[in-house]
């Protein structure tokens, strides 16, 4: 078994890969841990069926992280590689400046993406909104053309809270108009986040001559995902459809997958 790791700001996901099946399946589910409860990916490992025999995985959380999680998988007989961002994997061109400074993270959701897409495929952009936001484009020539960075919608929310004398933690829920504190809290995130996605749909559709898919991931995709369809749905009448965004659940998990899928040998 291969196992699968998703270290991020916040969450640990893992799964895994059996590469001794022909079809090489999957975890029936993806298991999500606090960053920081190592005891619990170690019980985890424990009750797995079979003993891991090395795992593959991005972290995003700083060195001392990622030696802590290498500790516990090396107490399971099962070393760690960590994957990074090249300037071409799988057939997906990397168009960053610098290749290696794009998030490991980003650089696998999108081969995620793109191993559920058939060889010949529209372009696509990918919204995760988790501690932060990000939103990556990918063309028909699956070269990854770039993308956003923002605060996610939790990060927006507590940094009102905590860098002004008299905001709230806002529990409000998203209108056109708000007129109390909360709703106004919540209805901008939500708009700030939105207009993110909708201008780089936009963008894609100039670039490309089509309108990009749009697939979202994230555990902040519920609180922003009315105000984003609504937005979308306004601006993609005009050109006579409107995107409706496909949620994804774990596509760093995909993409590592598909990476473990064209080279299931351990390394030597």
């Amino acid at each position: 078994m291969i196992i699968l790791i998703d270290s991020g700001n916040s969450r640990l996901k893992v799964g895994w890969l059996d590469p001794a099946s022909p079809d090489m399946p999957r975890e029936p589910a993806t298991v999500a841990f606090d960053g920081l409860d190592l005891d619990a990916l170690d019980r985890w490992l424990t009750a797995l069926p079979r003993r891991p025999s090395r795992a593959l995985g991005v972290n995003v959380a700083g060195a001392d992280r990622g030696a802590a999680i290498a500790g516990v998988l090396q107490r399971h007989g099962c070393a760690v590689a960590w994957a990074t961002s090249q300037p071409t994997t799988l057939g997906l061109v990397n168009c960053y400046k610098h290749p290696s400074q794009l998030g490991a993270d980003r650089w696998a959701s999108l081969l995620g993406v793109l191993s559920r897409l058939p060889g010949t495929h529209p372009p696509f952009l990918l919204a995760s909104f988790g501690t932060a936001t990000t939103i990556d484009t990918v063309g028909p020539d699956n070269v990854f053309a770039g993308g956003l960075i923002l605060p996610g919608p939790a990060m927006m929310r507590n940094a009102l809270a905590h860098g002004t004398a008299n905001l709230p933690i806002a529990d409000g829920q998203v209108v056109p108009y708000p007129t109390d504190t909360h709703e106004a809290i919540a209805s901008g995130i939500a708009a700030a986040q939105a207009g993110a996605v909708v201008r780089q749909w936009l963008a894609g559709r100039q670039r490309y001559g089509e309108a990009p898919q749009i697939f979202a991931a994230g555990g902040g995709w519920p609180e922003v995902r009315q105000e984003i369809e609504h937005l979308l749905a306004d601006t993609g009448g005009g050109f006579g459809a409107a995107p409706v965004p496909i949620y994804l659940n774990h596509p760093v998990l995909d993409g590592l997958a598909a990476m473990a899928r064209a080279n299931p040998a351990p390394h030597a």
